[in-house]
């Protein structure tokens, strides 16, 4: 049975940090050096987005191995499907190798799809994707959202409006089956090729957001605007794909001076680590643990991948 390790948590809960401490090369872990990291974060796919990310630096990298880490340019739709396919590859690249794959992240939609599987949602063909990818170029997020409410009101509630891939995905299911998203059944059993340990990182609500004021305060320091303005200077607007993303997004509201900008990413980022939790919800067999446990999770893990 292939054995992969999940590991999810909401932005600034110290799951990156959690994974070198236990597998990277420096780490007193019996674990040391027997894992890689597959990244299940919807926005360190996208090359150029390295501070607003929180992007492993290339040193992280080198203490720890990360796939799916700059492998599409920011004009590029990237959703669950494409995570899911990528994903599931590397995973068995990594075991051919003997070494036990780590998903780390804070897409819950990604983790659950590829816990549980894809819908039974219809394939649409590349006409279908470009039709409604030149609409969402001509007319806006914002219209293509307000016909996904009118359609498919359930799935629309469940994600964010500035989600162009869902809402651009929703669609395109929509027009070629005549039939809303929300009306395919989502898996409810873990797959069967895999064997998987998920642990979901806990944290208090008043210690996770002061992490992130913290880690958002550390991006502006860092260069968050200048990376903005290189972005901007390289074609990037607001209706480009990886712009959508937190961090990034609030750059193109209009009328907001920097410090309110600054702002608006930590509650905006408040906001989503609350949402993040809800894809996870009903995972079989998941283990809530507090994000500081070192001792339980190692514990966890090895029992794991001893059987």
């Amino acid at each position: 049975m292939k054995r992969v390790i999940v590991i999810f948590a909401p932005t600034a809960c110290g799951k990156t940090a959690l994974a070198e401490n236990i597998f990277g090369k420096g780490s007193l872990s019996c674990f040391k050096g027997r894992g890689e990291v597959v990244s299940a974060d919807s926005q360190t796919v996208y090359r150029g987005l390295n501070i607003g990310t929180a992007k492993p630096s290339p040193e992280e990298m080198e203490q720890l191995p990360h796939h799916l880490i700059d492998i599409v340019s920011p004009s590029v739709q990237f959703g669950a499907g494409d995570f899911f396919d990528l994903a599931d590859a590397a995973c068995r690249e990594i075991l051919s190798r003997n070494k036990f794959p780590v998903v780390v992240g804070g897409s819950g939609f990604y983790i659950r799809n590829f816990l549980m599987g894809l819908t039974s949602a219809p394939v649409c063909s590349p006409q279908m994707r470009q039709f409604i990818k030149d609409r969402l170029a001509a007319e806006g997020g914002r219209v293509l959202y307000e016909e996904l409410c009118a359609v498919d009101p359930v799935y629309a509630a469940k994600i964010n409006p500035n989600d162009s891939s869902r809402v651009c995905r929703a669609l395109e299911v929509y027009h070629t089956s005549g039939m809303p998203l929300s009306s395919y059944k989502m898996p409810e059993t873990l797959r069967p090729d895999y064997e998987f340990l998920v642990l979901v990182l806990n944290r208090a609500r008043e210690d996770l957001y002061r992490r992130i004021d913290l880690r958002v305060d550390k991006m502006f320091e860092d260069g968050l605007e200048q990376e903005v303005a290189a972005l901007v200077k390289n074609g990037c607007t607001k209706d480009t794909p990886a712009m959508k993303a937190i961090g990034y997004s609030e750059f193109f509201l209009d009328g907001m001076t920097l410090p309110q900008i600054r702002e608006r990413i930590k509650l905006d980022s408040r906001h989503y680590a609350k949402k993040q939790y809800t894809y996870m919800k009903g995972i079989p067999g998941a283990v809530i643990v507090d994000a500081d446990d070192r001792e339980k999770i190692e514990s966890l893990i090895m029992k794991f991948c001893s059987r």
